[in-house]
This record gives structure tokens, sequence and C-alpha cells, in this order.
């Protein structure tokens, strides 16, 4: 049984950033625009959320109807809470199982990249039911990472051992290709016109999917061998990714076929989760910091939000409206950050 225990914690200043840094962004190609941000400090308050010992969320996925479902990759199940203090609940998936990413499908379900299983799982909201869809026998150990649905309800994964496919639940009918140089798929989404994209982290590009023929266009971002981890689309269309090398936020314009980038305030960032809320805010995970960051990209303004406990480890963040969750694997917590309560 979950035990949960929801605490209202302050923030504590962190050292290492300082109220105010301003950095500058150098010139990386012709096409990218440059600017000067500055970056401010904020000691903002998260609700926090406890969550089984051992369990190491990777991803987390609030649900429409205000419960919200994390993967616990160390213990091999998933879990859903209920921040109302409602009764939470605790799969487990099966022997070997490894779940990485989760997200909540159209039909209101968890859907799960399960590594351990090399398989797609599927958890009813209603009845907890689990149903895999393992991937094809020729295609073992993808080590399966993140995925999304498509406007025509088809759900698209990648695997981290170099391969991205497509899967129809109504069929059950899956699809798995290579990736063009290898290893490193990771974060994917969609852009509201239906484009499909993905993050390679090792091979450090950003890949446009034709969901037909399902080839893969490689887009490289200015910066060479910057580790592209995540990836997240605005209302524009365009695609934002984390750059985990290099730490930076990059942003991709299909209607223009630009970039920009920007580096993350502090010495030596790294970012690693990224999530653009419905205001176009963009928000980030930065683990040498020890922070959320919010970037707004009208101003190219910082704000580092540090986490109210130190190794927090945040791999992964989704939002509804007025609210940012992020999985804290290092400390078994979901953490909870109000966009309109402290910082902006």
């Amino acid at each position: 049984m979950l035990e949960l225990v929801k605490t209202r914690r302050a923030g504590a200043s962190n050292g290492r950033l300082a109220s105010g840094l301003v950095r500058g962004f150098a010139l990386l190609a012709p096409w990218v625009v440059c600017a000067a941000a500055s970056a401010q400090t904020h000691a903002p308050s998260f609700d926090v959320f406890e969550v089984p010992a051992g369990s190491g969320p990777h991803d987390v996925a609030p649900s429409p109807d205000g419960t919200v479902w994390y993967t616990a990759q160390a213990r091999g199940a998933v879990g859903r809470l209920d921040p109302r203090g409602g009764k939470p609940d605790w799969i487990a998936l099966g022997a070997g199982s490894a779940p990485h990413g989760v997200i909540v499908g159209p039909d209101r379900a968890a859907w799960i990249t399960d590594g351990g299983l090399n398989a797609i799982v599927r958890v009813d909201a209603k009845t907890l039911a689990v149903s895999r869809f393992p991937l094809p026998k020729d295609r073992p150990n993808g080590n399966l990472n993140t995925a999304v649905f498509d406007k025509r309800g088809h759900l698209w994964f990648t695997g981290q051992n170099g391969v991205y496919g497509e899967l129809d639940p109504a069929s059950g009918h899956m699809r798995v290709f290579d990736a063009p140089r290898g290893r490193g798929p990771y974060g994917i989404c969609v852009t509201p016109d239906g484009g499909l994209y993905y993050a390679s982290l090792a091979g450090s590009y950003l890949g446009r999917i034709d969901p037909a023929s399902g080839a893969t266009k490689v887009i490289d971002p200015p910066t060479p061998d910057q580790g592209a981890r995540r990836a997240w689309a605005d209302s524009k269309g365009r695609v934002w990714i984390s750059e985990w090398t290099a730490g930076k936020v990059g942003m991709f314009d299909p209607a223009s076929q630009q970039w920009r980038e920007w580096t993350l305030p502090g010495q030596g960032p790294h970012a690693y989760a990224i999530f653009v809320d419905d205001q176009d805010i963009v928000w980030l995970s930065e683990w040498t910091a020890n922070a959320l960051v919010r970037f707004d990209p009208k101003t190219g303004h910082f704000d580092v939000l540090p986490f109210p406990q130190a190794n927090s480890n945040v791999r992964q963040m989704m939002g509804r409206k007025g609210e940012v969750w992020l999985s804290a694997s290092g400390i078994d917590r979901l953490l909870r950050y109000n966009p309109h309560a402290g910082g902006k």
C-alpha cells in the first residue's frame, strides 16, 4: 500500500546560484539569434508527496481526473496518487519490469514504456488491469524510453538502444524502426498540427518522423554533441529540447526551419526534463543546481527555483492548468509547483 504524505516546504536558496546572475550567449551559427538573459533565484514553495521507499519515480503524468501516475522504475511497478487525499494505488507490472515513461492516453489509461519487459504496458484507469504489447521477437532489448499519442490515437515510442516505433492500440499492430546514428532516441513529442519529433541523447539530434513511412529526418541543433534529451512542443508548433551535455534549451521552428538556443544560468548546468505549459512558458529541471528553471521565451528571462531537498534528480515533468508535476527520483518524492505562487 502506498502511503501518501503531503507537506508544504519552502525551497532553500542555493549558494551556487546568485540572484541576478546574467549570462551572455555566444553566436553558434548565422541562423542562431543571440540574446542576453537575466536569471533570478527564488525560494518557492512546493507541495511534496512521498511515494514508497525505493520507488525511484522516473516519470510522472497528471490525469484529467485529478490523480497522478508515476513509474516506480526501481520496483517494477506503477503508482497512482490522489493529491486530494484519496486512496493511492500500486500496480506491480511483473517479474523483470523496469518502467521508464508513463503518459495518460485518450482512453484515460496509463501507457507505460517498460524497458525491463521490452513492452508497452497499459493500465486501465478503472479496473487497474494490466495489458502488455511486447516488441517483436527480433527487437530484443530496445531499452524503451518515452511515448506520445498522435492525432490518430496511435502511440509512438522511443528506445535508447537505437529504435523507435508505433503501436495501434485498436489492432495491437506494432512497427519498429532503426534510428539514424544508432543509439540515443529519448524524449518524444507531437506538435499541434500532428508533427512527430524525438530527441536523440546519444545521437545529439532532433528527428522528425514521417508517420506513413516511419522514416526519420535528422535535424541537427547548432551546438554539436549537445545531448538532446527531452522534447516538448508549444502552442505555435515549435519544438523545444533540453540539451543535457551543453546545458542549454533549444527551440526549432518548423515554419522557418531555424533554431535558437539559450544557455541556462549557473556553473556547468545540465538540463534534463522539459515541459511547455499552456502559456508557452518553458520549464526545465537543472541537475547541477538541483532546481526547477522557468524560461520566458518572450523576454529571454530565467527564474531559478531551488528544490526543497538535495539530490532530487528530477527526470521528467508534466503539467495541467495551474500545476507543474515533477518526479524526484533521487528522494522518492513527487513535487507539485504552482506557477502562480512564488517565482514569477
